[in-house]
């Protein structure tokens, strides 16, 4: 239980109810010498689209994504995204969930996006 809560503060809730955590890493960055984490998460088994799920089968998952959270302690983290995919059983045609919180083009999620976005107009009205 406390597991649970303790991810709950780190992870928006809508993360936890579609990704299981899976591993974690501590890395060391070479080139900047600082220490990373490296949190994996697999797509649960649910498809979330407005389908009849009795005429898809799970095949597997997507090749990995790795973004960039909000940092940890100081520490950089990044998510390591394992999304999973679906096939129609009788036309053979694939589909995967929505997930629109990783921000559109970017390597880093919506949130931590949209905080950088915040920050540089802060910097550009109050350091000119």
């Amino acid at each position: 239980m406390v597991e649970q809560e303790l991810l709950m503060s780190i992870f928006p809730q809508t993360m936890l109810e579609r990704f299981n955590v899976v591993n974690f890493k501590t890395l060391g960055n070479i080139s900047t010498k600082q220490m990373e984490y490296e949190i994996h998460l697999d797509e649960k088994n649910q498809i979330t689209q407005d389908v009849d799920v009795s005429k898809y089968e799970s095949k597997g998952f997507l090749p990995s994504s790795r973004v960039q959270d909000f940092p940890i302690r100081g520490r950089t983290v990044y998510l390591v995204i394992r999304r999973r995919r679906w096939r129609h059983i009788e036309d053979r045609i694939e589909v995967s969930n929505d997930i629109s919180y990783i921000a559109k083009g970017a390597k880093l999620t919506e949130e931590i996006s949209a905080f950088l976005k915040d920050t540089n107009r802060y910097e550009r009205r109050y350091n000119q």
